[in-house]
């Protein structure tokens, strides 16, 4: 059976493989394929945000107690990202290939720094507090979805 870390971790790399093709289409200026790339892109990391945000990060609190731990920095996070995210769509939208591609390197490492921190020290938070397999079940439900 995976564990939490495993399945987050890999719906990450999931994400980043769609981000990659999306950069991609911007860079060599096919918009419409860039901008489908890039919704999708959207949808699957909200996906993942919304599990994380309404299901994993709550159940870690409960646990441990924990309100203003770790979990609400990544919710931070994710709310600076969403705002990246809007201003790349616009960006993408207006065929502006440069302010496109310069924002998306900015979110690039934001996001890589941010996973960093859930991979390496909230995922293992998760997997050392959550009871396994009813979790693990629960995640591999929703990133099916």
């Amino acid at each position: 059976m995976s564990s939490i870390s495993e399945l987050m971790t890999d719906d990450h790399r999931g994400c980043d493989e769609i981000y990659a093709s999306a950069e991609e289409a911007i860079a060599e200026g096919k918009f419409d394929e860039g901008l489908s790339l890039w919704m999708n892109f959207c949808a699957r990391i909200e996906q993942h945000f919304t599990l994380e945000e309404q299901a994993l990060f709550p159940a870690f609190e409960e646990v441990t107690g924990m309100q203003a731990g770790p979990t609400l920095v990544m919710r931070g996070e994710h709310l600076q990202m969403r705002e990246m995210f809007k201003s790349i769509t616009s960006a993408i939208d207006a065929k502006d290939t440069d302010e496109a591609l310069g924002q998306c390197e900015s979110l690039m490492i934001f996001m890589q720094q941010h996973n960093m921190k859930e991979e390496q020290v909230l995922y293992p938070m998760l997997n050392d507090t959550l009871p396994k397999e009813d979790t693990v079940y629960k995640i591999s439900e929703a990133l099916v979805a």
